[in-house]
Parts: structure tokens; C-alpha cells; sequence
């Protein structure tokens, strides 16, 4: 692939499209309960609804991109709201977990799809309400006392019957690219296709970073090395921290890394996790993002993730140059 052929990927992204946000959290607000309600009554509201999937209303902007739909406080559905924070002039901004109203022409959208075609503004605050209504939808009782809990603090907490209080949390979990740091057209990087995921009934198969959860008592690098060997066996050489951004399905907070490895290293696949590895050139990359690489030998269609993952922004990152 000459320099010619590179794919036109515009700017190269600053970071991860759910890192993304304007968003003032205020959490100063959280407890204060007159401010709250005068919040409200001047606020716009997201509604969520986590029982199609999380979806929210979205309409389509003429340049390709999307916009969430928010709605008057006066307007939004009957149901707990907590806020989110403040927009950067001012408005209060909030969340609720209810279906979906009818709203002129928007349709509805998950944040997986339409993340990255979010301005920062929308992708902050889709970002922030996904992961605070997984949050409560989850933590109806009290993990230690086992007790019913409400919440409290403008959504930032819940507290059970007996006053024992529990705040949200987030699971730390490594996403790396592997590549062989060569430049240019001979570059390669290293994707697994996941034993859960399948052949899509089109018959593509999607290829991605290798991934995992860090345990606890474990450094995020020191997961990515444990991870990458348990996955595909392969030792690495450098490891580079590329970026954060929140997979709030249902609360993962994914960390981004670039790592070398010699391609030469034999691949060791664990069958539980991963039934397939293989090196890809920056021309294979650039062709299963324009939706058109298929494998020579099998014939079979193969993709990468989503977008608005981490996954696509390290592996954009690397066929663009960027990695280290």
C-alpha cells in the first residue's frame, strides 16, 4: 500500500469518541435539594430507556453526524431523574430511565452505534447517562446488607434502609493493540476474533483488539501482558498507554494500549476466549474499514469493531501512524 493509497481518515482523532465530553458534573449540587429542584424545573432531560437496549432519540444531522434529542423537564417522562451536570451555558442537564416518547422525526439509537458520530457535547452527556442508569439498574439492593436501597444525591449514590451508603463504580479492563512496529505497508497488527462473538448471518467475521478485565492486586500494564499471553501466547516488547474511555455496558472502564511483539512468535490460542488470531497488514486494515476485505484463502468477509470503540481508535491510530 503506497503512500497514495492511504485511506482519507481526516484529522486523527485527539481521543477515544466516548472520551469525549463538555459536560460540568457539578457534583458541589448533588446534595444540595433546593438547588436540585430549581434544577429541574429549567432543566433538559435524556431519557433512556435500558430496557430497548439503553436506546435514546437521535436525529441525523446534514453533514452525516448525529444529535441527541433532550427534552424539557416539563416534557419528559414520569420517572427517577438524576443529573448529569451542567451544559457549558449553564442548563442543567439530567437522565431518566423510562421508554421512549414520540418525538417529530427522531428515531431511536444505542450508544455503540451512534457514538462516534456524536459532536462532544452529546457524546459526554450519552456517555454519562448510559453509564448511571446501568448503574441503577444493577444496584436495586445493597451488596453487603442485601437490603432494598433508593436513591440519593441527585443519582451520584444509593443508600439502603439501614443508611449504608454505595456509589458507583467502574471496572478497570485493558484493550491493546499488538503490532510489529514496522512503518509503512509492511506494518502488521495482531486481532482475535472472540469465541463468543460467532459469524455474523451475512457471514462476516469481526476481528478486534485483545482485551480483559485487570484483576484485582494487578497494574493495568501487568494485565495486558498477562492478558496477551493467556489469549495468544505472544510476548511483547513495548507497551505504550494510548487512552481511556468509559464501555459503560454495563461499566467498564476501558485502558487503551499500543504494544510491539515479533510477528515471528508462534500463536498460542486459548479456545475459551479466542478461536482465531492472525496478523493483518495496514492494507488489509484499510480495506475492512471501507467494508471490503475478504480473506484470499476462505473467502470469508471480515470487519473490525464499532466506531465509537477503543478498539477502532487504537487500530485508526496505528494504520495512520500514530502508534508507538
Amino acid at each position: 500500500m503506497t503512500e497514495a493509497d492511504q485511506p482519507d481518515l481526516g484529522e486523527q482523532p485527539g481521543s477515544p469518541p466516548l472520551a469525549r465530553s463538555t459536560l460540568d458534573r457539578a457534583a458541589q449540587h448533588r446534595k444540595d435539594e433546593p438547588w436540585l429542584s430549581e434544577a429541574w424545573t429549567r432543566g433538559l432531560v435524556l431519557v433512556v430507556d435500558l430496557s430497548k437496549g439503553g436506546r435514546a432519540l437521535v436525529t441525523d444531522r446534514e453533514d452525516g453526524g448525529v444529535e441527541l434529542v433532550l427534552l424539557p423537564s416539563a416534557e419528559a417522562p414520569e420517572a427517577g431523574h438524576w443529573l448529569l451536570g451542567l451544559d457549558p451555558d449553564g442548563t442543567p442537564l439530567w437522565t431518566v430511565d423510562a421508554p421512549l416518547p414520540e418525538v417529530g422525526h427522531a428515531r431511536s439509537a444505542n450508544l455503540r452505534d451512534v457514538g462516534h458520530l456524536l459532536d462532544d457535547r452529546d457524546a459526554g452527556i450519552f456517555t454519562a447517562a448510559a453509564a448511571l442508569v446501568n448503574w441503577h439498574a444493577t444496584h436495586g439492593f445493597s451488596p453487603r446488607t442485601g437490603l432494598a436501597t433508593r436513591a440519593v444525591e441527585a443519582g451520584w449514590a444509593r443508600v439502603d434502609t439501614e443508611g449504608n451508603m454505595m456509589w458507583p463504580r467502574t471496572d478497570p479492563a485493558m484493550i491493546v493493540l499488538v503490532h510489529d512496529g514496522a512503518p509503512g505497508p509492511d506494518g502488521r497488527c495482531l486481532l482475535g476474533h472472540n469465541v463468543a462473538w460467532g459469524t455474523a448471518p451475512d457471514g462476516v467475521r469481526r476481528f478486534s483488539c485483545l482485551a480483559g478485565f485487570v484483576e484485582p492486586g494487578e497494574s493495568a500494564e501487568a494485565a495486558v501482558v498477562r492478558e496477551v499471553d493467556e489469549e495468544v501466547g505472544v510476548r511483547l516488547g513495548s507497551l505504550h498507554y494510548a487512552g481511556s474511555q468509559s464501555w459503560p455496558f454495563p461499566g467498564s472502564l476501558m485502558l487503551g494500549f499500543h504494544a510491539t511483539a515479533d510477528r515471528d512468535q508462534p500463536i498460542r490460542l486459548d479456545p475459551e476466549e479466542i478461536d482465531e488470531a492472525r496478523w493483518f497488514t495496514r492494507d488489509d486494515i484499510a480495506k475492512m474499514i471501507a467494508g471490503d476485505y475478504v480473506e484470499p484463502d476462505s473467502g470469508v468477509r471480515m470487519n473490525l469493531p464499532m466506531r465509537s470503540s477503543i478498539a477502532f481508535y487504537l487500530i485508526e491510530r496505528w494504520l495512520g501512524g500514530f502508534a508507538r
